[in-house]
């Protein structure tokens, strides 16, 4: 059996307070859904944002004194938004996990209809890890580490993709209903922005928050 997962590479700021997050260990990966509680969905949320932390310049205004404003500043200022991670492929009758590369994140997800739509390659690393996703006729090959030519490898059929792109989707959707209702609860001066920026970063429609019309 063959599952996709949007998962987003995790981290923990020391002595992270602003809101409830569970712990999460440095550079794993959390599976995003619609089963996350809510310190999980916290932490992605922290995640996203610390992805995004990055000092102002150029025409971006000026970080805000608050600490609460400072670290949603980059999330909501940012013209293009970045979240480490992406697609996780588990080949559970190999035990071969395709695991995001240093270069991927989340809001590139849609690049993979262009490996089943017209084969474009897709790299999402560098050395020493490499992963690789080719199209090879009907067949897509993941490569864990396409600098080892003996390394694993996970092989489907370009019809089996297909709605494991769309269950993935579903799966970040799920995520984004239940962050808008977490945020209205959690951050509810940032509501509406938040949830557009955890939109746009996600690839996905808006939806409206709660209390919203």
């Amino acid at each position: 059996m063959i599952v996709m997962q949007p998962v987003l590479e995790t981290s923990a700021p020391d002595g992270f307070g602003l809101w409830p997050v569970t712990e999460v260990e440095p550079s794993g990966f959390l599976p995003l859904s619609g089963e996350l509680s809510p310190v999980e969905v916290g932490a992605a949320v922290m995640c996203i944002a610390g992805c995004n932390d990055i000092d102002p310049d150029g025409d971006r205004p000026p970080r805000p004194a608050g600490a609460l404003d400072s670290f949603l500043h980059g999330l909501l200022t940012f013209d293009n938004l970045f979240a480490a991670g992406g697609l996780r492929v588990t080949d559970h009758s190999t035990g071969v996990t395709f695991l995001p590369g240093c270069c991927d994140g989340l809001e590139g997800w849609r690049d993979w209809h262009r490996l089943t739509d017209d084969g474009s390659p897709l790299g999402f690393g560098h050395d020493p890890v490499s992963p690789l996703a080719e199209r090879f006729g009907d067949t897509v090959r993941l490569t864990v580490n396409a600098e080892r030519t003996d390394g694993p490898a996970i092989e489907l059929r370009v019809t089996e993709i297909r709605p494991l792109l769309t269950r993935a989707e579903r799966d970040l959707a799920d995520f984004l209903a239940l962050a808008t209702n977490w945020s209205s609860t959690h951050l509810p001066r940032h509501s509406t922005p938040v949830t557009a920026a955890l939109a746009r970063v996600l690839d996905l429609p808006a939806p409206a928050v709660q209390g919203e019309p």
